[in-house]
């Protein structure tokens, strides 16, 4: 088989369920323990740092990635989703793992995934295990996929747990209440191992996390904002960002003190700088256009996304606001809708996949929350809504694509073969 036939395989044979929906998703650690007890365990032959929260893990993952490959440390990265290519979410020392490292994975063990109705998720959490290891890392930086307590990735035992922040969002699976998440999200907090927290406000929920950081011996350390960090520069033109900076920069200190690995201040400067070039880092306030007119994605998918985004929207300068937007069928739309700008033009649309919020049931929801608003127009597609928000458009305005990965991921895809 070829690497087309490969993932053509992989996607028919184990459904992504963040394309298809809860009923694809497996939780549990049983089915990842046998296939990576049947591997050799490969987990158990790299050091590494595991990343959950709800927002920002990600760009924790690759600012983390980056400032280690700058110190010269073989660096792995395992991220989801991928927004173009598959591949996206395994990385060695910021390269794609190579087609022919998945084809002959899958030609190797396809009898195993489909005896032991393998996930895909756990499947790539293997795939990736496999790689790092015979890739011989030195530290690898593991992003959580789902929660924590139950994700595929939890078998691991890390240098360091870091856990960005707690909000509401995947409520259908991990529960209603924050402090249902937050349950889910503690649940990579491992024995006696430091647990690093970003900047929580809430009094409720830091004191949850003490207490189960005691329940496992485990050091616990708050990120606060720290005026010093400003020095360290990073190439994004958002504020979220330097929320995310100074929780690695916590992460890094706290590596530091352990001295299981040395990390120079000239490695953290370099390694904010280097991000986007050292990871491929893109997706969030990813800027596909400078101006004629700015043209900006951001994969923001919850209510604290929306929120942030309102905020730094605040902060642009244009003529008039044009926002793209779909979601999965999940979310309470509502929700974000309070954070759209009055005066701005929006064009809903639907992701391609079998989770999109249909754009029949957006319109009605819409109509009704903006009371059959002028500006607001609805497409099938995403290629249609982004093509008419650019004809709409005029040199000094700004238009935001976001709301869901997807939709981020398929305006990506068409910007690039334009």
């Amino acid at each position: 088989m070829n690497y087309s036939n490969i993932i053509q395989w992989i996607l028919e044979y184990t459904p992504i369920d963040q394309d298809n929906g809860i009923k694809f998703y497996k939780p549990g650690l049983e089915r990842i323990k046998d296939f990576c007890s049947y591997l050799g365990n490969p987990q158990k032959y790299f050091k590494s740092i595991h990343i959950g929260g709800t927002n920002g893990k990600g760009s924790t993952a690759h600012m983390l990635s980056s400032i280690f490959q700058e110190e010269g440390y073989n660096t792995g990265l395992f991220i989801s989703p991928h927004l173009i290519d598959f591949r996206e979410r395994i990385i060695y020392n910021g390269i794609l793992i190579e087609k022919k490292f998945i084809v002959h994975f899958i030609e190797e063990h396809k009898q195993f995934i489909e005896k032991k109705s393998i996930s895909f998720f756990e499947m790539n959490t293997a795939l990736a295990f496999q790689y790092f290891k015979e890739k011989k890392i030195n530290i690898a930086i593991i992003e959580v996929g789902l929660g924590g307590r139950l994700d595929s990735t939890n078998i691991i035992h890390p240098e360091l747990s870091v856990i960005t922040n707690v909000s509401k969002d995947h409520t259908e699976i991990l529960g209603e209440k924050t402090i249902q998440i937050a349950y889910e999200k503690a649940g990579i907090i491992k024995n006696t191992v430091p647990v690093v927290i970003g900047r929580i406000k809430s009094k409720q929920l830091k004191y949850f996390f003490l207490k189960e950081a005691f329940k496992k011996h485990s050091p616990i350390y708050f990120t606060d904002s720290n005026e010093k960090n400003i020095k360290y520069k990073i190439p994004f033109q958002v504020d979220y960002q330097s929320i995310n900076r100074d929780t690695v920069i916590n992460v890094i200190n706290i590596i530091n003190k352990k001295k299981r690995f040395i990390i120079s201040n000239k490695s953290i400067k370099e390694g904010f700088k280097n991000v986007i070039k050292n990871t491929s880092f893109r997706g969030r306030w990813h800027i596909l256009k400078e101006k004629d007119p700015k043209i900006i994605c951001d994969i923001a998918h919850n209510e604290k996304g929306f929120c942030m985004i309102n905020k730094q929207l605040k902060k642009e300068f244009y003529k008039q606001l044009h926002l793209v937007l779909g979601f999965v069928k999940e979310k309470n739309v509502k929700d974000f809708f309070k954070y759209l700008p009055d005066k701005s033009y929006i064009y809903f649309c639907q992701p391609n996949i079998k989770r999109k919020y249909p754009i029949e049931c957006l319109k009605i929801i819409a109509n009704n929350f903006f009371f059959n608003r002028k500006t607001i127009s609805f497409h099938v597609t995403v290629k249609d809504a982004f093509l008419y928000a650019r004809k709409k458009s005029k040199k000094n305005d700004l238009i935001l694509i976001s709301g869901s990965t997807f939709v981020v991921s398929e305006v990506l895809f068409f910007h690039k073969f334009e």
